[in-house]
């Protein structure tokens, strides 16, 4: 069995694109946004805002803690959600990255 092409890439990489992939729905950016605001919510609460069904935002929510964006603590039949920042530390760190180098080498291209 060959290697996968994940295999190809440093495990940075292939973390960075696992955390961005994440935020690649709009359903998920609309949970991401919701959980700033409130700061801890519950999965209910997710439902109401978002013009999706519970199994779907589940889903969604599912995938965002599978990337490490959000967290999740059991409380009593719910789960409580909020924002995990290790996650955004790191994406915070590529795009700074990128923005510095960009502010450095600022001239016309292509």
């Amino acid at each position: 069995m060959g290697a996968s092409k994940s295999d190809h890439f440093t495990d940075h990489q292939n973390e960075l694109a696992t955390l961005t992939k994440a935020l690649g729905h709009p359903a998920r950016i609309a949970i991401i946004e919701y959980l700033l605001k409130v700061n801890t919510c519950i999965c209910g609460d997710i439902v109401n805002e978002l013009p999706l069904s519970q199994p779907t935002v589940s889903q969604h929510l599912k995938e965002l803690k599978s990337a490490g964006l959000i967290k999740g603590n059991i409380d009593g039949n719910a789960i409580c959600y909020c924002i995990n920042e290790a996650g955004f530390e790191k994406i915070k760190g590529f795009f700074e990255t990128i923005a510095l180098h960009i502010e450095k080498n600022k001239k016309e291209c292509c």
